[in-house]
């Protein structure tokens, strides 16, 4: 009978007598490994991408636009036509459950001007509650009052990048800029936010929803409004909030039981939600795919275990001939294939950082390593190992020891 430790040292010693043999073994798993690592790096990422947009985005949000209208038989897109008004807000924000916050908004896009440079952004009309609703931070300067939006002051909140396009180093703050050639007074700097998706939270401005309607836009439909921006106090109060919404505005529209409604509400709770899941499920679809290179390394290390049990056929009979028991060979050849699993896996391991790091740092992608796939691709090499490693073992240990003598 040999014991565990000595089966284990000739394992190894094997192993280091072989080396090409081994490390061509270990490359499948090595390649499997870094792969799993790497494409649930890059899924993580993405995912923590996502919620941190989400975020910048601001929560607990209902939108209320314009619905799409009809002319002449065709049916124009959404907001073609505004519905809402700025006493439409003022409705939902007096009656409407669970409202924390709600704010008007008109955009269009401008050219605006300072000195001799200029730069092509979104103006937003809106009210200074906005900025609280989508959560942007004033670096330097002040918000919008009352004051402002009651006399339709000429005044501007900056974003960062307009800041940097427009002034360079120098503080705006009490500068003048024209926007449509309409000169305003820059009152605040917002704090940089960065992108969500291809969208520069940063190239924007804010001025009051009064100046953009009367001196700006030339809006046609004078107290109108693109869109109503609702912030709910929690996500469970949402539901309500949204119901009232929708009967706030079918009540002020005039809207009969059998007519279209001139207004939708989109929640962003359940776009979130569903992008959320999108992103998971690419991340486990690439996981999933990334796991085929630990299957084929598993394949690989059963194809050289059963090339090796015929190589070493003169080997395995004198070691049963001096007392070794089937058990021990199935034993050897097990160990020897979970110990290339498991070196595999930690070189892969070293590999699928390293690379994960690369991708970062050369590409638009973003890796995010957790400890979760680092145990996860170690316990699946390992599991590979002794899966496709047992079949050669139990062929092994069936082999008659007179007749594995005399193979030549």
């Amino acid at each position: 009978m040999i014991d565990f430790k000595s089966t284990f040292k000739i394992a190894v010693l094997s192993l280091k007598t072989n080396k090409m043999r081994s490390c061509l073994t270990s490359l499948g798993i090595i390649i499997g490994v870094a792969a799993v690592i790497v494409m649930l790096a890059i899924g993580t990422g993405a995912s923590t991408k996502v919620t941190k947009d989400m975020e910048s985005m601001g929560s607990n949000l209902l939108t209320v636009r314009s619905a799409s209208a009809n002319q002449g038989g065709v049916r124009q897109g959404a907001g073609s036509r505004p519905t809402l008004t700025l006493k439409d807000a003022i409705a939902i924000n007096r009656l409407a459950r669970g409202v924390e916050a709600v704010a008007p908004v008109s955009n269009q896009n401008q050219q605006v001007i300072y000195g001799n440079q200029n730069w092509s952004t979104t103006v937003y009309g809106t009210t200074g509650k906005y900025l609280g609703i989508k959560a942007y931070e004033i670096l330097i300067g002040r918000n919008f009052t009352a004051e402002d939006i009651k006399n339709s002051t000429k005044v501007a909140i900056i974003g960062s990048t307009v800041s940097s396009e427009l002034f360079g180093d120098v503080n705006p703050v009490g500068k003048t800029l024209r926007i449509g050639g309409v000169p305003f007074r820059v009152i605040a700097v917002l704090k940089t936010k960065g992108s969500s998706g291809p969208f520069d939270n940063d190239d924007l401005i804010f001025i009051p929803i009064t100046t953009a309607q009367k001196k700006v836009f030339g809006v046609y439909f004078p107290g109108t409004v693109n869109m109503i921006v609702v912030k709910s106090q929690t996500p469970e109060l949402m539901q309500y909030t949204e119901e009232d919404i929708n009967e706030i505005l079918i009540k002020r529209h005039n809207i009969g039981a059998n007519q279209e409604k001139d207004f939708e509400i989109r929640n962003s709770a359940e776009f979130q939600e569903r992008l959320k899941s999108t992103v998971k499920t690419f991340s486990i679809l690439l996981g999933s795919i990334a796991s085929v290179s630990l299957l084929v390394g598993g394949i690989g290390i059963m194809n050289i275990m059963l090339v090796s049990v015929t190589e070493r056929t003169r080997e395995i009979g004198i070691r049963m001939a001096i007392g070794a028991r089937s058990s021990d060979i199935r034993k050897q050849f097990l160990i020897e294939a979970l110990l290339l699993a498991i070196i595999g896996g930690l070189i892969g391991v070293v590999a699928g950082v390293l690379t994960s790091f690369l991708v970062t740092k050369f590409s638009d992608l973003t890796a995010e390593i957790t400890p979760f796939s680092i145990i996860l691709s170690l316990s699946f090499s390992a599991i590979v190992g002794v899966l496709f490693g047992f079949y050669p073992a139990y062929k092994a240990s069936l082999l008659n020891p007179i007749d594995a003598l005399r193979y030549e």
